[in-house]
């Protein structure tokens, strides 16, 4: 369960991470490193898509400065898996459907 997020944190389950954190719906939490910084492309989502989940959420950080790229949606959609993106306070309303989710430090 997600409790709580703020601007470079996030708490789930009571554990607070100041870094990138993949979701899954098994409840198992993953590091998150991305090959750019603000930027969600294909190598990215590539272990997520590989799970086989039916929806994929990206958050975009507390601003909105973070971007999946044209061809990390492409690949997610390609494969019939839904895509949610939005702000990251906006995707925790799917927090017990929540497969990938990320928050900015």
């Amino acid at each position: 369960m997600i409790e709580e997020y703020r601007f470079g944190s996030i708490v789930i389950d009571g554990k607070a991470y100041n870094y990138d954190v993949e979701v899954r719906w098994t409840g198992e939490i993953l590091p998150w490193p991305r090959k750019e910084s603000h930027v969600v492309d294909v190598e990215d989502v590539k272990r997520a898509i590989e799970q086989n989940p039916e929806l994929i959420i990206i958050g975009t950080g507390e601003s909105g400065v973070a971007k999946a790229t044209g061809a990390a949606e492409k690949a997610i959609k390609s494969k019939g898996i839904e895509l949610i993106i939005d702000l990251t306070e906006e995707v925790l309303i799917y927090n017990i459907a929540m497969i990938l989710k990320m928050s900015y430090t």
